[in-house]
């Protein structure tokens, strides 16, 4: 049995949620409560109807039922000033009230270019899965989150490892996956998998080093220590990772995380906690990773990654059209440049100052910002992808093709992928090849149908190439989604280096009916 409402497809007997397509990935108490309202729509659900049918009776805290129901509306993309699928009813509970067709289960996906498995590197492949949380509440899942996001982030940074970005990794959290089809749709030969109790002060994380390829582990291990000490235990894991692996690169590098870390544990749990939201690619949810990082900088001002995130958040959401761009310039600069003076070798510090140099039209050094990241980890799929979109506003569309596809290679399974599509379409637009561009827009719109940016290169793409059917449909759409776009909106605040550039994807909107 599956559920259609909207462009979503909840399938029951595959455990899947589909929005145009695209798997969203749900935690099975999440996936279990949507079902459980959907299936009764018809009625409110309580309170004990919640208790009883998901947590079997278990008493929860108020906040985390809160807490789950607010998960349910993220994935739909709902929210709770919204409620345009989920409504709460004072008093009484919570209904979903969304117009659903039921139909039998959809076949099995066909395993395309997109989800077919992916050759293995000339470089040792690995994947860090989402570390389970055994605390027993909800609320800490951030927490072992953020332990899994800095091991990655550690590994990411040796130029001899092809380490898969944390976006595509953590499409697994909550699922149960076995470790042969995780290194198929990632197209690596080891997975790391761990989990984390945290007790008070006290913190437990086990971690364990898989050889798929062989089906042996390769090493495990269990550290008991205080919080404050939870840095140390991030770098023994990942030291003993790279141990494992490369043994002789390891004794020849003598390889150290070299990082920075936070003055303050408090600051480094709110970074975490942005992180979580930041990496949701919502308005709303970057809205409160922005709240989320001042407290964090509030606590700790030299905190490189917060303030190097900040920046992006900045430059992400205006570039998206959430927020205004005069606005948002001058406040990413600051952070941006703070990041860099706090901490010169954190690649989000420079990641974000590059952005702020692309929208500001310094070209050169935006692009030399994005290389610095790049340089200081060569896996940052974000700022890889970025670099391909500096690298076509600076006119050079073939090696902004190639960055663009080296980010998506790099996280297959990231909820950015569809940035990452949209960028290799407007570099193909660059290349005068308007059939490609206009694929490579739909791949990307299919798997986020919200994304501006794909909107845009499909409405000129299509205008380009005089396909009056696709372009005034396209062009629907992207005022669907940017209610503001116009030609001079295009002209002022998209950073396209070239002249010539610049006319032939305006010509493109004109030809598709924007003034």
């Amino acid at each position: 049995m599956a559920f259609q409402f909207e462009d979503f497809v909840l399938d029951f007997e595959r455990r899947e949620l589909r929005r145009a397509g695209a798997l969203v990935a749900l935690e099975p108490q999440v996936f279990d409560l949507l079902t459980f309202l959907v299936r009764n729509r018809d009625r409110v659900v309580t309170r004990d109807n919640l208790l009883d049918a998901i947590w079997n009776g278990r008493v929860v805290s108020e906040s985390t039922l809160a807490s789950r129901i607010n998960a349910v509306r993220r994935a739909i993309n709902d929210s709770g000033e919204e409620q345009r699928l989920i409504r709460t009813v004072a008093r009484k509970g919570v209904r979903f009230i969304g117009e659903v067709v039921e139909t039998a289960s959809a076949p099995p996906v066909p395993r395309d270019e997109a989800t077919a498995s992916l050759p293995l590197p000339d470089r040792p492949a690995i994947a860090v899965l989402p570390f389970s949380n055994l605390s027993g509440e909800i609320e800490q899942d951030y927490f072992s989150d953020g332990i899994s996001e800095d091991i990655i982030t550690a590994l990411s940074k040796l130029r001899w490892f092809f380490v898969i970005a944390r976006n595509s990794s953590f499409i697994y959290k909550g699922r149960a996956v076995h470790l042969r089809q995780v290194a198929d749709e990632l197209g690596v030969r080891y997975v790391v998998e761990g989990s984390v109790r945290k007790d008070g002060e006290r913190v437990r994380i086990t971690a364990q080093l898989n050889d798929v390829a062989t089906g042996s582990h390769l090493w495990a291990e269990r550290y008991d220590r205080e919080l404050a000490d939870v840095f140390a235990v991030q770098d023994e894991i990942t030291e003993a990772i790279v141990a494992a692996i490369e043994p002789q690169l390891y004794a020849a590098e003598n390889f150290r995380a070299q990082r920075k870390p936070p003055g303050s544990m408090d600051a480094w749990d709110l970074v975490m906690r942005a992180l979580s939201h930041y990496w949701r690619v919502t308005r709303q949810d970057h809205v409160v990773a922005q709240a989320l990082l001042e407290k964090a900088i509030a606590l700790d001002p030299d905190y490189g990654k917060a303030l190097g995130l900040l920046g992006t958040s900045y430059m992400f959401t205006a570039h998206m059209g959430w927020m205004d761009m005069a606005a948002a310039l001058p406040l990413a600069e600051r952070a941006a440049t703070a990041a860099i003076r706090a901490d010169g070798e954190d690649p989000w510090a420079h990641n974000a100052l590059g952005h702020v140099h692309l929208f500001a039209r310094r070209f050169e050094d935006a692009l030399a910002e994005f290389e610095t990241a790049l340089q200081l980890n060569p896996n940052f799929a974000l700022a890889q992808g970025y670099y391909g979109l500096a690298l076509s506003y600076c006119g050079r569309w073939r090696d902004a093709d190639e960055a663009a596809r080296r980010a998506i290679r790099l996280s297959p399974r990231d909820p950015y992928a569809p940035v990452y599509f949209g960028i290799a379409a407007y570099a193909r637009f660059l290349g005068e090849d308007y059939e490609e561009a206009i694929r490579l827009a739909h791949e990307s719109l299919r798997q986020r149908s919200d994304f501006v940016g794909a909107h845009r290169v499909l409405t000129a793409a299509a205008g380009m190439a005089e396909k009056t059917d696709i372009a005034r449909k396209a062009l629907q759409e992207l005022q669907r989604a940017q209610p503001n776009i116009s030609l001079a909106w295009i002209a002022e605040f998209m950073p396209i280096r070239l002249a010539a550039d610049r006319e032939r994807y305006l010509e493109g909107f004109r030809r598709a009916g924007l003034s």
